[in-house]
């Protein structure tokens, strides 16, 4: 698999941040001791955090050097380590652990989240979001066009499997899904999105003439896909799963 690019992923920060804000807006936690951003990436859902937490102590893990020395720059006050979050343990017990487009890049996930909330103090959050974007045109012709075995991702279980995991061990769980309508310049800005994401692992996987080949077929069927509006414009349509568990 091709390495995380701190710069492509942010070349759309505000579209990706929206989720985390969200996220973190229905965090029932007043106010934190110990905070940690699992899958910070450059550190721009850390910084989101910080600015609801100022006073708490907040650390973001990735396994991406590139993602983390983005974030160490951008928030030197705060603390980064590099770590596979499967298998991730604290120092100490936590008070929120804040997951934003994290978990579906784990295989067997809903086992690390079952995990996850065993590291949180009494009261202490598990919030999770993850896309649910699978079944959308994107990738769908990420599967038709590539043809990577095992290189896209898996669909995400029903919504109900989340609760039956979680509940026995959370006083509450809180789960919904939101569609997002990005609004973007054109198809090609649908597949430099996706260039930072999801298209990452068929590109990994592929020498590079033969990736560029590729890509241009792929931009060609998302110009077929996502239709221009009146002003040029299309829309990125981006499902997206959320988990809020209260241990």
């Amino acid at each position: 698999m091709s390495e995380w690019n701190a710069r492509q992923y942010l070349k759309f920060e505000d579209e990706r941040s929206r989720p985390a804000r969200d996220l973190l807006a229905q965090v029932p936690l007043q106010q934190v001791r110990v905070v940690v951003d699992l899958g910070c990436g450059p550190g721009n859902s850390t910084e989101v955090l910080a600015a609801r937490y100022p006073e708490a102590k907040l650390t973001g893990v990735d396994s991406s050097k590139d993602m983390l020395l983005q974030a160490r720059e951008r928030l030197p006050q705060c603390s980064f380590a590099e770590g596979d979050v499967a298998a991730w343990a604290p120092d100490e017990p936590v008070d929120l652990l804040f997951a934003n487009a994290l978990l579906q890049w784990i295989p067997d996930h809903q086992i690390a989240m079952r995990r996850l909330t065993g590291l949180l103090q009494e009261g202490g959050v598990l919030a999770v979001q993850m896309p649910d974007n699978t079944r959308e045109p994107s990738h769908l012709l990420m599967e038709k066009v590539f043809g990577v075995s095992g290189a896209g991702r898996v669909d995400l279980p029903p919504a109900e499997s989340y609760y039956d995991l979680l509940k026995p061990v959370c006083r509450h769980v809180e789960i919904w899904h939101t569609i997002y309508n990005h609004v973007m310049d054109g198809p090609e800005a649908i597949v430099e999105w996706f260039k930072g994401s999801a298209l990452r692992p068929y590109l990994g996987a592929l020498d590079q003439r033969q990736g560029a080949e590729l890509l241009k077929t792929y931009t060609a069927e998302i110009v077929r896909c996502y239709p221009a509006r009146f002003d040029g414009k299309v829309l990125l349509r981006f499902p997206r799963l959320f988990v809020v568990a209260t241990r």
